[in-house]
Protein backbone atom coordinates (compact mmCIF):
# COMPACT_ATOMS: atom_id res chain seq x y z
CA UNK A 1 0.00 0.00 0.00
CA UNK A 2 1.53 3.53 -1.13
CA UNK A 3 1.40 5.81 1.79
CA UNK A 4 1.45 9.43 1.74
CA UNK A 5 4.70 9.96 2.56
CA UNK A 6 6.35 7.87 -0.28
CA UNK A 7 4.06 9.65 -3.10
CA UNK A 8 5.19 12.89 -1.75
CA UNK A 9 9.31 11.30 -1.91
CA UNK A 10 8.04 9.99 -5.70
CA UNK A 11 6.84 13.91 -6.57
CA UNK A 12 10.33 15.23 -5.26
CA UNK A 13 12.17 12.87 -7.28
CA UNK A 14 10.34 14.09 -10.11
CA UNK A 15 8.24 11.27 -11.18
CA UNK A 16 5.69 13.09 -13.25
CA UNK A 17 2.20 14.40 -12.89
CA UNK A 18 0.52 11.01 -12.90
CA UNK A 19 1.81 10.88 -8.89
CA UNK A 20 1.01 14.00 -8.43
CA UNK A 21 -2.70 13.36 -9.60
CA UNK A 22 -2.96 10.97 -7.60
CA UNK A 23 -1.96 12.48 -4.11
CA UNK A 24 -4.30 14.65 -5.20
CA UNK A 25 -6.90 12.32 -4.93
CA UNK A 26 -5.66 10.77 -2.11
CA UNK A 27 -5.07 13.91 -0.02
CA UNK A 28 -6.98 17.20 -1.04
CA UNK A 29 -8.88 18.42 -4.32
CA UNK A 30 -5.56 20.18 -6.22
CA UNK A 31 -6.34 23.93 -7.00
CA UNK A 32 -9.00 24.09 -4.33
CA UNK A 33 -8.51 26.32 -1.40
CA UNK A 34 -11.01 28.27 0.82
CA UNK A 35 -10.61 31.74 0.36
CA UNK A 36 -11.29 35.03 3.14
CA UNK A 37 -13.60 38.05 1.86
CA UNK A 38 -14.37 40.86 3.11
CA UNK A 39 -17.78 42.51 2.88
CA UNK A 40 -18.19 46.18 2.45
CA UNK A 41 -19.31 46.32 5.86
CA UNK A 42 -16.46 44.34 6.94
CA UNK A 43 -18.41 41.60 7.54
CA UNK A 44 -16.43 37.70 6.74
CA UNK A 45 -17.67 36.19 3.86
CA UNK A 46 -16.06 32.63 3.56
CA UNK A 47 -15.83 30.94 -0.49
CA UNK A 48 -13.98 28.34 -2.00
CA UNK A 49 -12.11 28.92 -5.06
CA UNK A 50 -11.22 26.52 -7.48
CA UNK A 51 -8.33 27.12 -9.77
CA UNK A 52 -8.24 25.87 -13.29
CA UNK A 53 -4.57 26.03 -13.16
CA UNK A 54 -4.24 28.08 -16.38
CA UNK A 55 -5.62 31.54 -17.79
CA UNK A 56 -9.29 30.95 -18.67
CA UNK A 57 -12.78 32.77 -18.04
CA UNK A 58 -14.28 33.01 -14.20
CA UNK A 59 -17.21 31.83 -12.95
CA UNK A 60 -19.20 33.11 -9.56
CA UNK A 61 -21.71 30.44 -8.17
CA UNK A 62 -24.58 32.36 -5.91
CA UNK A 63 -26.83 29.19 -3.66
CA UNK A 64 -30.10 28.80 -2.80
CA UNK A 65 -31.08 30.18 0.11
CA UNK A 66 -31.93 26.76 1.79
CA UNK A 67 -28.53 25.44 1.24
CA UNK A 68 -24.87 26.53 1.12
CA UNK A 69 -22.19 27.18 -1.15
CA UNK A 70 -21.34 23.77 -0.91
CA UNK A 71 -23.98 22.17 -2.88
CA UNK A 72 -21.66 23.44 -6.41
CA UNK A 73 -19.41 22.24 -5.31
CA UNK A 74 -19.00 19.18 -8.20
CA UNK A 75 -20.37 21.33 -10.54
CA UNK A 76 -17.44 23.78 -9.59
CA UNK A 77 -14.83 20.81 -9.69
CA UNK A 78 -16.33 20.03 -13.62
CA UNK A 79 -15.74 23.90 -14.24
CA UNK A 80 -12.17 23.90 -12.72
CA UNK A 81 -11.08 20.76 -15.31
CA UNK A 82 -13.03 22.41 -17.79
CA UNK A 83 -10.76 25.49 -18.06
CA UNK A 84 -13.18 28.06 -15.92
CA UNK A 85 -11.55 29.79 -12.25
CA UNK A 86 -14.27 29.31 -9.89
CA UNK A 87 -15.74 31.60 -7.22
CA UNK A 88 -18.49 29.57 -4.80
CA UNK A 89 -19.74 31.76 -1.68
CA UNK A 90 -21.57 31.55 1.25
CA UNK A 91 -23.58 34.38 1.65
CA UNK A 92 -23.84 36.48 4.71
CA UNK A 93 -26.02 34.60 7.22
CA UNK A 94 -25.47 31.17 5.60
CA UNK A 95 -22.90 28.34 6.13
CA UNK A 96 -19.42 29.48 7.32
CA UNK A 97 -19.78 33.37 6.45
CA UNK A 98 -20.32 36.06 9.07
CA UNK A 99 -23.58 37.81 9.52
CA UNK A 100 -26.99 36.82 11.66
CA UNK A 101 -28.00 33.44 10.68
CA UNK A 102 -30.49 34.03 8.19
CA UNK A 103 -33.65 32.07 9.18
CA UNK A 104 -33.14 33.84 12.43
CA UNK A 105 -32.60 37.66 11.39
CA UNK A 106 -36.07 39.46 11.38
CA UNK A 107 -34.09 42.33 8.91
CA UNK A 108 -33.64 39.03 6.22
CA UNK A 109 -35.50 41.42 3.53
CA UNK A 110 -33.46 44.42 4.47
CA UNK A 111 -30.08 42.31 4.22
CA UNK A 112 -31.14 40.77 0.83
CA UNK A 113 -31.76 44.36 -0.85
CA UNK A 114 -28.92 47.02 1.16
CA UNK A 115 -26.14 43.97 1.96
CA UNK A 116 -26.20 40.83 -0.27
CA UNK A 117 -25.63 43.59 -3.84
CA UNK A 118 -22.76 44.67 -2.07
CA UNK A 119 -21.33 41.03 -0.92
CA UNK A 120 -21.37 39.94 -4.27
CA UNK A 121 -19.52 42.73 -5.86
CA UNK A 122 -16.89 41.70 -3.62
CA UNK A 123 -16.73 38.00 -4.30
CA UNK A 124 -16.71 39.43 -7.95
CA UNK A 125 -13.70 41.49 -7.64
CA UNK A 126 -12.13 38.82 -5.59
CA UNK A 127 -12.71 36.76 -8.67
CA UNK A 128 -11.72 38.99 -11.24
CA UNK A 129 -8.29 39.63 -9.35
CA UNK A 130 -7.13 35.98 -9.01
CA UNK A 131 -3.96 35.25 -11.46
CA UNK A 132 -5.59 33.98 -14.85
CA UNK A 133 -8.79 35.07 -14.42
CA UNK A 134 -9.93 36.85 -18.10
CA UNK A 135 -12.70 39.40 -17.56
CA UNK A 136 -14.91 37.05 -19.39
CA UNK A 137 -17.14 36.24 -16.75
CA UNK A 138 -19.87 34.08 -16.00
CA UNK A 139 -22.64 33.89 -13.18
CA UNK A 140 -24.89 30.99 -12.17
CA UNK A 141 -27.51 31.01 -9.19
CA UNK A 142 -30.35 28.51 -7.65
CA UNK A 143 -33.36 30.41 -6.05
CA UNK A 144 -32.35 33.50 -4.58
CA UNK A 145 -29.81 33.06 -6.17
CA UNK A 146 -31.48 33.58 -9.41
CA UNK A 147 -32.19 37.32 -9.20
CA UNK A 148 -28.76 37.95 -7.28
CA UNK A 149 -27.05 36.46 -10.75
CA UNK A 150 -28.90 38.67 -12.49
CA UNK A 151 -28.52 41.97 -10.56
CA UNK A 152 -24.92 41.35 -10.93
CA UNK A 153 -25.14 41.04 -14.64
CA UNK A 154 -27.17 44.06 -14.90
CA UNK A 155 -24.18 46.14 -12.94
CA UNK A 156 -21.42 44.50 -14.42
CA UNK A 157 -20.81 44.17 -18.68
CA UNK A 158 -18.63 41.49 -18.31
CA UNK A 159 -20.81 39.24 -17.20
CA UNK A 160 -21.54 37.53 -20.58
CA UNK A 161 -23.38 34.04 -19.83
CA UNK A 162 -25.89 33.22 -16.81
CA UNK A 163 -27.08 30.07 -15.34
CA UNK A 164 -30.25 30.37 -13.45
CA UNK A 165 -32.06 27.25 -11.71
CA UNK A 166 -35.62 27.29 -10.05
CA UNK A 167 -36.29 31.00 -8.76
CA UNK A 168 -37.51 34.42 -9.90
CA UNK A 169 -35.79 38.27 -10.16
CA UNK A 170 -37.85 41.35 -9.60
CA UNK A 171 -39.00 43.77 -12.03
CA UNK A 172 -35.64 45.96 -12.90
CA UNK A 173 -34.41 41.98 -13.51
CA UNK A 174 -36.68 40.99 -15.78
CA UNK A 175 -36.48 44.21 -17.74
CA UNK A 176 -32.78 43.20 -18.20
CA UNK A 177 -33.82 40.10 -19.36
CA UNK A 178 -36.55 41.45 -21.66
CA UNK A 179 -34.11 44.16 -23.11
CA UNK A 180 -30.59 42.79 -23.19
CA UNK A 181 -30.08 40.49 -25.89
CA UNK A 182 -26.20 40.68 -25.33
CA UNK A 183 -26.51 37.95 -22.72
CA UNK A 184 -26.80 34.44 -23.06
CA UNK A 185 -29.13 32.37 -20.28
CA UNK A 186 -29.42 28.60 -19.30
CA UNK A 187 -32.39 28.07 -17.73
CA UNK A 188 -33.38 24.67 -15.80
CA UNK A 189 -36.30 23.48 -13.21
CA UNK A 190 -38.38 20.92 -12.43
CA UNK A 191 -42.48 20.51 -12.15
CA UNK A 192 -41.80 19.07 -8.36
CA UNK A 193 -40.03 21.64 -6.88
CA UNK A 194 -41.62 22.35 -3.31
CA UNK A 195 -41.87 26.01 -4.42
CA UNK A 196 -43.28 26.10 -7.30
CA UNK A 197 -40.14 27.69 -9.23
CA UNK A 198 -40.85 26.31 -12.20
CA UNK A 199 -43.68 28.42 -13.84
CA UNK A 200 -41.02 31.32 -12.65
CA UNK A 201 -38.16 29.65 -14.58
CA UNK A 202 -40.83 29.34 -17.84
CA UNK A 203 -41.75 32.76 -17.39
CA UNK A 204 -38.32 33.88 -17.07
CA UNK A 205 -37.39 31.56 -20.42
CA UNK A 206 -40.40 33.38 -22.25
CA UNK A 207 -39.33 37.09 -22.02
CA UNK A 208 -35.76 36.54 -22.46
CA UNK A 209 -34.61 38.11 -25.56
CA UNK A 210 -31.36 36.52 -26.11
CA UNK A 211 -31.81 33.50 -29.25
CA UNK A 212 -29.20 31.82 -27.06
CA UNK A 213 -31.55 30.81 -24.43
CA UNK A 214 -31.84 27.04 -23.46
CA UNK A 215 -34.34 26.10 -20.95
CA UNK A 216 -33.82 21.84 -19.32
CA UNK A 217 -37.59 21.16 -18.52
CA UNK A 218 -37.76 17.96 -15.98
CA UNK A 219 -41.09 16.73 -14.66
CA UNK A 220 -38.86 15.51 -11.49
CA UNK A 221 -35.73 16.88 -9.06
CA UNK A 222 -36.48 19.22 -6.69
CA UNK A 223 -35.78 22.75 -6.23
CA UNK A 224 -32.14 24.58 -7.73
CA UNK A 225 -29.23 22.33 -7.04
CA UNK A 226 -30.70 19.73 -5.66
CA UNK A 227 -31.55 18.45 -9.08
CA UNK A 228 -28.53 17.56 -9.68
CA UNK A 229 -28.66 13.97 -7.73
CA UNK A 230 -31.59 12.83 -9.71
CA UNK A 231 -29.92 14.46 -13.00
CA UNK A 232 -26.55 13.37 -12.84
CA UNK A 233 -26.26 14.99 -16.42
CA UNK A 234 -27.25 18.28 -15.42
CA UNK A 235 -23.91 19.61 -13.75
CA UNK A 236 -22.25 18.67 -17.73
CA UNK A 237 -25.00 20.55 -19.52
CA UNK A 238 -24.01 23.42 -17.40
CA UNK A 239 -20.36 22.85 -18.00
CA UNK A 240 -20.83 22.72 -21.67
CA UNK A 241 -23.16 25.96 -21.59
CA UNK A 242 -20.39 27.68 -19.86
CA UNK A 243 -17.84 26.16 -22.18
CA UNK A 244 -19.59 27.40 -25.54
CA UNK A 245 -20.30 31.02 -23.79
CA UNK A 246 -17.36 31.26 -22.18
CA UNK A 247 -14.74 29.93 -23.53
CA UNK A 248 -15.72 28.49 -27.83
CA UNK A 249 -17.87 31.60 -28.52
CA UNK A 250 -17.85 34.57 -26.00
CA UNK A 251 -21.12 35.69 -24.74
CA UNK A 252 -22.87 33.98 -27.93
CA UNK A 253 -24.60 30.26 -27.82
CA UNK A 254 -26.85 28.25 -30.75
CA UNK A 255 -30.38 28.90 -30.57
CA UNK A 256 -32.16 25.74 -29.15
CA UNK A 257 -32.85 23.01 -31.68
CA UNK A 258 -35.96 22.01 -30.12
CA UNK A 259 -37.56 24.69 -27.54
CA UNK A 260 -39.36 23.51 -25.08
CA UNK A 261 -43.32 24.60 -25.11
CA UNK A 262 -44.06 27.52 -23.10
CA UNK A 263 -47.32 26.61 -20.23
CA UNK A 264 -50.16 29.20 -20.74
CA UNK A 265 -49.66 30.13 -17.35
CA UNK A 266 -45.92 31.44 -17.48
CA UNK A 267 -47.37 33.27 -21.26
CA UNK A 268 -50.08 34.96 -18.77
CA UNK A 269 -47.56 36.17 -16.23
CA UNK A 270 -45.53 37.50 -18.98
CA UNK A 271 -48.42 39.54 -20.05
CA UNK A 272 -49.62 41.10 -16.96
CA UNK A 273 -46.09 41.96 -16.14
CA UNK A 274 -46.49 44.90 -19.35
CA UNK A 275 -48.04 47.77 -19.68
CA UNK A 276 -51.74 47.22 -20.31
CA UNK A 277 -51.46 43.58 -20.00
CA UNK A 278 -53.46 42.49 -16.66
CA UNK A 279 -56.56 43.97 -18.52
CA UNK A 280 -56.19 41.85 -21.21
CA UNK A 281 -55.67 38.67 -18.87
CA UNK A 282 -58.37 40.24 -16.73
CA UNK A 283 -60.72 39.46 -20.49
CA UNK A 284 -59.25 36.51 -20.83
CA UNK A 285 -59.54 35.09 -16.84
CA UNK A 286 -63.93 36.50 -17.90
CA UNK A 287 -64.13 34.49 -20.50
CA UNK A 288 -62.33 31.25 -19.03
CA UNK A 289 -65.01 31.81 -16.16
CA UNK A 290 -68.02 31.14 -18.29
CA UNK A 291 -66.75 27.66 -18.70
CA UNK A 292 -65.15 27.11 -15.29
CA UNK A 293 -66.28 29.47 -12.31
CA UNK A 294 -63.26 28.76 -10.25
CA UNK A 295 -60.85 29.08 -13.08
CA UNK A 296 -57.93 31.33 -12.50
CA UNK A 297 -55.04 31.29 -15.28
CA UNK A 298 -52.19 31.66 -12.91
CA UNK A 299 -50.67 31.79 -9.60
CA UNK A 300 -51.66 34.49 -6.62
CA UNK A 301 -48.56 34.97 -5.07
CA UNK A 302 -46.23 35.84 -8.30
CA UNK A 303 -48.99 38.28 -9.34
CA UNK A 304 -49.11 39.88 -5.93
CA UNK A 305 -45.37 40.42 -6.20
CA UNK A 306 -45.65 41.97 -9.17
CA UNK A 307 -47.70 44.55 -8.25
CA UNK A 308 -45.59 45.57 -5.62
CA UNK A 309 -42.99 45.80 -7.62
CA UNK A 310 -44.56 48.11 -10.41
CA UNK A 311 -45.98 50.25 -6.69
CA UNK A 312 -42.78 50.53 -5.70
CA UNK A 313 -41.36 51.59 -9.35
CA UNK A 314 -44.30 54.27 -9.51
CA UNK A 315 -46.33 52.41 -11.89
CA UNK A 316 -49.55 52.99 -9.94
CA UNK A 317 -52.11 52.58 -12.27
CA UNK A 318 -50.62 49.30 -13.95
CA UNK A 319 -50.32 48.31 -9.81
CA UNK A 320 -53.86 48.75 -9.28
CA UNK A 321 -55.01 46.42 -12.40
CA UNK A 322 -52.87 43.93 -11.24
CA UNK A 323 -54.09 43.78 -7.80
CA UNK A 324 -57.62 44.25 -9.27
CA UNK A 325 -57.01 41.15 -11.64
CA UNK A 326 -55.55 39.15 -8.56
CA UNK A 327 -58.60 40.05 -6.72
CA UNK A 328 -60.88 38.83 -9.16
CA UNK A 329 -58.83 35.55 -9.75
CA UNK A 330 -59.03 34.90 -5.87
CA UNK A 331 -61.95 36.78 -4.71
CA UNK A 332 -61.81 34.22 -1.00
CA UNK A 333 -58.28 35.57 -0.47
CA UNK A 334 -57.93 38.66 2.20
CA UNK A 335 -54.42 39.40 0.96
CA UNK A 336 -55.29 40.47 -2.85
CA UNK A 337 -57.96 42.80 -0.86
CA UNK A 338 -55.47 44.13 1.71
CA UNK A 339 -52.80 44.64 -1.45
CA UNK A 340 -55.57 46.65 -3.66
CA UNK A 341 -55.84 48.53 -0.74
CA UNK A 342 -52.39 49.26 -0.97
CA UNK A 343 -52.08 50.89 -4.05
CA UNK A 344 -55.35 53.03 -3.74
CA UNK A 345 -53.59 54.93 -0.81
CA UNK A 346 -50.62 55.27 -2.85
CA UNK A 347 -52.63 56.56 -5.46
CA UNK A 348 -54.65 58.86 -2.99
CA UNK A 349 -58.06 56.93 -3.44
CA UNK A 350 -58.68 56.65 0.01
CA UNK A 351 -62.82 55.64 -0.19
CA UNK A 352 -61.73 52.80 -2.54
CA UNK A 353 -58.55 51.69 -0.10
CA UNK A 354 -61.41 51.45 2.95
CA UNK A 355 -63.56 49.32 1.17
CA UNK A 356 -60.93 46.77 -0.04
CA UNK A 357 -59.57 47.28 3.86
CA UNK A 358 -62.93 46.34 5.33
CA UNK A 359 -62.93 43.76 2.88
CA UNK A 360 -59.66 42.22 3.72
CA UNK A 361 -61.17 42.37 7.60
CA UNK A 362 -64.49 40.94 6.18
CA UNK A 363 -62.55 37.50 5.20
CA UNK A 364 -59.53 36.86 7.81
CA UNK A 365 -61.94 35.13 9.83
CA UNK A 366 -62.73 32.30 7.53
CA UNK A 367 -59.32 31.88 6.02
CA UNK A 368 -58.11 29.15 6.40
CA UNK A 369 -55.28 28.79 3.27
CA UNK A 370 -52.83 31.10 4.65
CA UNK A 371 -50.68 30.65 7.84
CA UNK A 372 -51.95 31.66 11.27
CA UNK A 373 -49.13 34.06 12.13
CA UNK A 374 -49.23 35.89 8.71
CA UNK A 375 -53.55 36.22 9.28
CA UNK A 376 -52.69 37.91 12.56
CA UNK A 377 -49.49 40.30 10.92
CA UNK A 378 -51.87 41.21 8.52
CA UNK A 379 -54.61 41.56 10.29
CA UNK A 380 -52.77 44.13 12.58
CA UNK A 381 -52.19 46.27 9.82
CA UNK A 382 -55.79 46.27 8.62
CA UNK A 383 -56.83 47.65 11.55
CA UNK A 384 -54.53 50.31 11.76
CA UNK A 385 -54.93 51.05 7.95
CA UNK A 386 -58.91 51.21 8.66
CA UNK A 387 -58.24 53.41 12.17
CA UNK A 388 -56.37 55.89 9.80
CA UNK A 389 -58.78 55.68 6.68
CA UNK A 390 -61.56 56.39 8.99
CA UNK A 391 -59.73 59.42 10.25
CA UNK A 392 -60.26 57.41 13.91
CA UNK A 393 -56.53 57.63 15.75
CA UNK A 394 -57.74 55.81 18.84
Amino acid sequence: MTTLPRLFDSLLRGTGLAALALLCAVAAPCGQRVADLTAPDGTKLKATYFDAGKPGPGVLLLHQCNRDRKVWDRLAAELADAGMNVLTIDNRGFGESGGVPHDKNPDEAKVETEKWPGDFDAALAYLESQPGVTRTIGVGGASCGVNNSVQLARRHPEVRSLVLLSGPTDLNGRTYLRNSAKTPVFFAAADDDEFGSQTEIEWLYALTSNPGKQLVHYAKGGHGADMFPVHPELPGLITNWYVITLIKTPGRAPVQKDPPAISATARNLDLIDQPGGAVKVAARLAAARKTDPKATLFPEAPVNIMGYEHLNAGQNQDAIEIFKLNVAAFPESPNTYDSLSDAYITAGQKDLALQNVKKALELLPGDTKDPADFRKGLQETDEQKLKDLSGNKN
